[in-house]
C-alpha cells in the first residue's frame, strides 16, 4: 500500500523477495501536468509492470465494502509506506501480522505527514526508518525496527528521501524476515511534522542564514521557497550561508547575490523567475539594473 516514488523501492525488494503480492493499493489516478490528464501514480505504473492487481480506492475509511475485500485477501501482512489515506480498524485488524508500515524518521521524533523535510528544517543531525505496526493513531504504533542514517549540513529532500526510500526497502524486507518483537514508542521526545502548504516556503530575511538555508533545502522541490525582488516572486531553488559581512536584513551585498539576513547572509545559488527558467543566481544579478539598491523581501 503506496502511492509516490518513496515506495517504489519497497514494492520492488518484495517483488523480488520471493514474497507473494496479491495486491498493490495505490491513490487513484489524478489530474496531473499542463493538460490535466488523469496521471497514475508511480507505485501504480510499477505494480502493473510487475503484474500484479492494483486497488485504487477514493477512499477506505468508511467503505465497508473496500473493508470487505481487504480481508477477503487473508493476508500475512500488509506493508504501508506513504500510502496516503488513513487505514480504518477493521483494515488495521485484517491481518495476521498487522499493517506494516515503513514510515521516514526514527519515532516518536516527527510523527505526521512531511518528516523528512522537518527533520532538515529543524537541523536535525540525524533521521531514519522506522517500521511500525500501525494502529488507529498518527504514527502511535509499536515498532519492530529502525535504523538512523546522518543529515549533513548540505542535505537536502531530495537527496535524504532518496538514502531513505531505499533503506526502508532493506528494512521491511528484514521485519518480514525476523518478525521482531514489536516495543511500545517512548512517550518523551515526540514531535509532529505538519503537511507542507506553500507559505511554509517564503523566506523571512530577518532570520538567521542558518535557518533560511535549512529551509530552502529542505522545501526544494516542493513547495519551493521564494522571496520577493524587483517587483516579482522570485524562487530560490538553491542558496547557501556565508561569511559576508551583514548589514540591515534584506539588502543585497555583493553581485554573487548575497543577501543580509538577520544574522549572517545568504548567497541564492540558483534562482527561477515566474515563467522563466532556472539560472545562477549572479547572472540573474547581472540582468537587474540599479540591484545595488534594492532589497529582497
Amino acid at each position: 500500500m503506496g502511492s509516490p516514488e518513496f515506495s517504489v523501492p519497497a514494492l520492488h525488494a518484495l517483488a523480488a523477495s520471493g514474497h507473494e503480492i496479491v495486491a498493490v493499493y495505490t491513490q487513484p489516478p489524478r489530474p496531473a501536468h499542463r493538460g490535466q490528464a488523469l496521471t497514475k501514480c508511480a507505485v501504480n505504473l510499477v505494480a502493473e509492470a510487475l503484474g500484479i492487481p492494483v486497488r485504487t480506492p477514493a477512499r477506505v475509511k468508511s467503505d465497508t465494502a473496500e473493508h470487505a475485500a481487504f480481508a477477503a485477501l487473508e493476508l500475512d501482512a500488509a506493508v504501508v509506506a506513504a500510502y496516503g489515506l488513513i487505514l480504518p480498524k477493521p483494515m488495521l485488524e485484517a491481518t495476521r501480522l498487522g499493517c506494516l508500515n515503513i514510515h521516514a524518521s526514527l519515532l516518536p521524533r516527527w510523527r505526521g505527514a512531511a518528516p523528512i523535510q522537518a527533520a532538515i528544517l529543524a537541523g536535525d543531525t540525524e533521521t531514519g526508518i522506522t517500521i511500525m505496526r500501525m494502529d488507529e493513531g498518527l504514527d502511535t504504533g509499536p515498532m519492530l525496527m529502525h535504523q538512523a542514517i546522518p543529515i549533513g549540513p548540505r542535505t537536502t529532500t531530495p537527496a535524504l528521501h532518496d538514502a531513505l526510500s531505499s533503506l526502508g526497502a532493506t528494512l521491511i524486507i528484514r521485519a518480514l524476515a525476523d518478525l521482531p518483537p514489536a516495543t511500545k514508542q517512548p512517550q518523551e521526545g515526540v514531535t509532529y511534522a505538519a503537511k507542507l502548504t506553500r507559505d511554509d516556503g517564503k523566506l523571512d530575511f530577518a532570520r538567521s542564514a542558518a535557518v533560511l538555508d535549512r529551509q530552502v533545502r529542505a522545501l526544494t522541490p516542493w513547495p519551493g521557497t521564494f522571496a520577493q525582488f524587483a517587483g516579482e516572486t522570485l524562487k530560490i531553488i538553491e542558496a547557501e550561508p556565508t561569511n559576508a559581512q551583514a548589514t540591515a536584513p534584506c539588502a543585497i551585498l555583493d553581485p554573487a547575490f548575497t543577501v543580509a539576513c538577520g544574522e549572517g547572509a545568504l548567497r541564492l545559488l540558483r534562482v527561477q523567475r515566474p515563467g522563466r527558467p532556472a539560472m545562477a543566481g549572479d547572472a540573474f544579478l547581472r540582468g537587474v539594473p540599479g540591484w545595488q539598491n534594492m532589497r529582497i523581501t
